[in-house]
């Protein structure tokens, strides 16, 4: 397979190496950093693919660092985190990271999560590199609502919008079909591609996309739960 460049950012050393070992067996090559502050160092100098970042590191914790490095760059974030920093793992997740792993882990959850994340990049890019020959079939208008899918923008009332890729997936998801309820399972089915194996992730998703598109997220227009069966798109008169 093609080499990947993957950044550990982890303040336990012992942790650090280990993760090391066993990305380094599967073809990876490794950054490690003990902090935020050299984890973005390292992100201006190398062209990193996936970074594996702690929440809890002296300096800078990891929601901040990722906060930074979504300003200039959209490579996943796995995030890493002990279970009573569940706070910390939702604030990641609201402000960019892609997934989390709870401590303790197995090296076996934590390959299998990068190898999905590096697979989705990798395919998003290369969607991303296609050129769309009637841009029309790739724009999408709910309401107030317009997303390309060609150059990846999200207009609301006229104005950016910025979404984390995942974001922009699941987002694209539902805008195709408004009114179409899509179940937590099946939205991450088809962001993902995988078997839903986590879709408590989705929630904060959803989350996050209110707060960027509607006015008023608690008494969302256009992004509706459907309790107990799933999301969807309200159509617009």
């Amino acid at each position: 397979m093609s080499t990947y460049n993957i950044l550990i950012v982890e303040d336990d050393k012992e942790i650090r190496n280990g993760i090391e070992i066993f990305l380094k067996s599967q073809g990876y090559q490794v950054f490690k950093a003990a902090d935020g502050v050299e984890g973005l160092e390292i992100i201006e100098k190398e062209e990193i693919h996936l970074a594996i970042v702690d929440i809890m590191m002296p300096r800078m914790d990891g929601v901040t660092m990722t906060m930074k490095l979504r300003e200039k760059y959209d490579f996943p974030v796995i995030m890493l985190s002990a279970k009573s920093e569940e706070t910390d793992k939702v604030m990641g997740l609201n402000i960019g990271a892609d997934d989390y792993v709870t401590k303790p882990f197995t090296p076996l959850e934590l390959m299998a999560r990068v190898n999905s994340q590096i697979r989705r990049y990798t395919r998003f890019q290369n969607r991303c590199s296609i050129g769309a020959e009637q841009n029309k079939e790739h724009v999408h208008i709910v309401g107030g609502i317009e997303l390309n899918e060609e150059t990846k923008e999200v207009l609301v009332d006229g104005t950016p919008t910025k979404l984390t890729p995942i974001e922009f997936k699941i987002l694209n998801l539902l805008i195709k079909t408004p009114g179409r309820v899509y179940s937590a399972e099946e939205i991450y089915e088809r962001v993902w591609n995988e078997k839903a194996i986590n879709t408590d992730t989705i929630m904060v998703h959803v989350r996050n996309i209110r707060d960027k598109i509607e006015i008023n997220p608690k008494e969302p227009k256009y992004l509706k739960v459907v309790w107990g069966v799933g999301y969807k798109i309200e159509k617009q008169p």
